[in-house]
């Protein structure tokens, strides 16, 4: 039987702006397992932003219930969200938001500085972790000397070092050109190949159809779940 990772049941989310209720997610139901590539779509306003919040533990729901790699998160504290973020999952965005004074090699030890790992320890995970984004031969250059791929790449690499159960892309290739998207894309391919989970929110159709398993949004619900027969890679 599939392990689930992501367990979600009935999730409501509303927003109360100015005197208006703002329903964002209206009973959404999904389960997602390990191993899995999916995609998750919809226009602007169509609630995958408020989902992808909720996945990523940075947002609770206002009703229903989030099980995550066997735990409840749903009611979780702030300080709680923070631990599972950190243990839990890896986050990949469109904005690179990699420390500008760093080396990459910093940036990725950064996490596991957070997670009490030992030094030695540190640098040598996230030698070993930038190497398999293949900038093994950029460890010590800062962003400012990468190129946007590179930094992704570094990002990538810093969202992996942790060993997450979840990998978590917003809009991975949001800010790259579409040489530069299709490499980055090839590398969650072979992240995906590895074993590890990818759940990513994208707008884009052609870089949706890389993952496996395809679901699509609209006003706050799901409107459709697909296996993607023939994926990209």
């Amino acid at each position: 039987m599939k392990e689930k990772i992501i367990e979600i049941e009935n999730i409501v989310k509303n927003y109360k702006v100015g005197t208006q209720i703002v329903r964002a997610l209206r009973s959404v139901s999904l389960n997602i397992y390990k191993g899995e590539y999916v995609a998750i779509m919809g226009a602007s306003g169509s609630g995958k932003s408020t989902l992808m919040n909720i996945v990523g533990c940075l947002d609770t729901p206002t009703s229903g219930k989030y099980i995550l790699n066997g735990k409840d998160v749903s009611r979780m504290r702030d300080d709680e969200l923070a631990d599972i973020r950190n243990s839990e999952i890896g986050f990949v965005f469109q904005v690179f938001n990699l420390l500008p004074r760093n080396t990459a090699l910093e940036n990725v030890m950064l996490p596991l500085v957070y997670a009490g790992v030992k030094k030695n320890d540190r640098k040598q995970r996230a030698e070993n972790t930038l190497s398999d984004v293949g900038l093994q031969d950029r460890m010590t250059h800062r962003p400012n000397e990468l190129s946007g791929g590179q930094r992704q790449r570094v990002a990538i690499a810093r969202a992996l070092v942790n060993k997450p159960a979840l990998l978590l892309a917003d809009e991975p290739t949001g800010n790259l050109d579409s040489q530069i998207s299709e490499e980055i894309m090839k590398l969650f391919a072979e992240i995906h190949r590895k074993g590890n989970t990818l759940v990513m929110v994208t707008h884009e159709e052609d870089i949706a159809k890389h993952a496996h398993r395809i679901i699509r949004l609209k006003d706050g619900q799901i409107e459709s779940d697909i296996i993607n027969e023939n994926p990209v890679y």
